[in-house]
């Protein structure tokens, strides 16, 4: 039997995504909020849908969005099927990293990062007519642990996540300004679910509206940030979306990936891991189309 991931790649295989992109990659200015003076960078296809969906696309430390848009296939998704993919650049360190630290980014709006990358959706869907219905975010390294932090402080806003070699949210908080946490990234703290989960139940008190779905990925032999956050992440997110922490099925659909799947009891998938053996800090591999099984995560492979 063919599994979902070997599928899903087959099917992009048969698309038009093997041609080069039609379209170009543009800067926008004055979208908005932007209290950390993020750039802003948009794709928007040759033929995109009536009202078209919105990934925003976040890149690893010392890259830029243009960087991320080169080196994924997100862009060439879009060409097939139509949707919207926003690709922010940090311009406030050397280092270009996300803020997935400070109490102003693990709050809803705080007035931190996650504030300018809401105001380019909202640019996004008045502009193009875009669905709010259909909002989504991924990210590698820096930009995964940004999209634990997007989904965490606005719940209303994204409908899910895919974070490749991201941490939990909350892992990364500092108490001294700096954006890095060493026993985070080594793979030293342990919580229990209900502890994860209250972090993010803590970044925007009050709301009780609907959770959204997560994707993970992470390669066993990641050094720079360990593996051990693979399954901190799943703790939290089966925690906040209400699910067993316990897979409901496990599968391998190609020969060093582990796929771990937890439904609700009406069967609907709310976090999809892919624990990939052997890999370092180097996901999404654009050879494996990755990018595509997020996609389809998300429901955004169809016009």
């Amino acid at each position: 039997m063919v599994g979902m991931a070997t599928a899903v790649v087959l099917s992009v295989l048969f698309v038009s995504t093997a041609t080069a992109a039609q379209a170009s990659l543009v800067e926008v200015k004055n979208f908005g909020a932007n209290p950390t003076n993020l750039k802003m960078y948009e794709y928007v296809p040759a033929k995109v849908t009536a009202h078209p969906g919105i990934l925003v696309a976040l890149h690893y430390c010392g890259g830029s969005g243009p960087a991320f848009y080169s080196r994924t296939k997100f862009a060439s998704l879009a060409d097939e099927y139509g949707f919207i993919v926003i690709y922010p650049s940090v311009t406030r360190t050397s280092l270009d990293c996300w803020n997935a630290s400070t109490p102003g980014a693990l709050t809803h709006y705080g007035w931190s990062d996650p504030v300018g990358v809401v105001s380019m959706v909202r640019y996004v869907e008045a502009q193009h007519n875009a669905d709010p219905n259909r909002v989504y975010v991924t990210g590698a390294s820096s930009g995964a642990m940004e999209t634990n932090v997007m989904l965490a402080d606005y719940p209303d806003v994204f409908k899910a996540g895919a974070a490749f070699m991201g941490v939990p949210f909350g892992c990364f908080a500092t108490t001294n300004g700096t954006l890095w946490n060493s026993d985070c990234s080594q793979g030293w703290v342990t919580k229990t679910p209900q502890q994860w989960g209250d972090l993010v139940r803590a970044a925007y008190p009050g709301y009780n509206g609907p959770r959204p779905r997560m994707q993970l990925w992470h390669g066993t032999a990641d050094s720079i940030l360990n593996y051990h956050n693979f399954g901190e992440e799943i703790k939290q997110w089966t925690n906040v979306l209400g699910v067993n922490s316990w897979p409901t099925r496990t599968t391998t659909p190609i020969s060093n990936w582990t796929h771990t799947v937890y439904t609700d009891h009406s069967g609907n998938v709310q976090v999809d891991a892919y624990s990939i053996a052997g890999a370092g800090h180097t996901l999404p591999d654009p050879n494996l189309w990755m990018e595509a099984i997020a996609i389809h995560f998300f429901g955004l492979d169809h016009r």
